[in-house]
């Protein structure tokens, strides 16, 4: 039974992407536990509840992608070796200053978001709407994540753009 109501043949470029996302997350997830484990220095307490929140929230997304790639009929990739083999986002070594953690992981974000945007545009051509909806969900919160971790790395008398934008 149908009860999608949309094409299999262009539901297929959505499932491989959304399971290029769930590789990209699983490697993700792992590096933020072992950041949080490893973190050291004055930033320790800030730092290892950061990368706690932001793993939590990963493993909710796991979740989510994988039960919609289930939702799409099909199963969901599940084995690290192919996580491993797909995901953009590569493992890191846990001996690392804060600075140099937070940095990987605003690259992290970045191949994300480029990942999802190349869900979103297939599920657009699939005109799967329950797919656009919770990817474009997540890029809005991946987005404001980043956005605090680039303010992390700021010295405090940093200031944004400043200029006036008008209409």
């Amino acid at each position: 039974m149908n009860y999608l109501n949309m094409s299999d043949e262009k539901l297929v470029p959505v499932v491989v992407e959304l399971n290029t996302l769930l590789a990209n997350y699983h490697v993700y997830y792992q590096k933020l536990r072992s950041f949080h484990w490893n973190i050291l220095g004055k930033n320790f307490f800030d730092l290892h509840e950061k990368f706690e929140e932001l793993y939590t929230n990963a493993q909710t997304k796991i979740d989510e992608i994988a039960e919609r790639v289930l939702t799409l009929k099909y199963h969901p990739i599940s084995k690290m070796s192919d996580y491993l083999e797909i995901s953009a986002v590569k493992e890191s070594s846990p001996l690392l200053t804060d600075s140099e953690m937070i940095e990987i992981l605003i690259n992290d974000h970045k191949l994300i978001l480029s990942q999802m945007k190349v869900v979103i545009d297939h599920a657009n051509n699939a005109g799967d709407e329950g797919t656009i909806d919770l990817i474009g969900a997540y890029i809005r919160e991946l987005e404001k994540s980043s956005w605090m971790l680039n303010a992390w790395t700021k010295k405090t008398s940093a200031q944004l753009n400043n200029s006036m934008v008008k209409a």
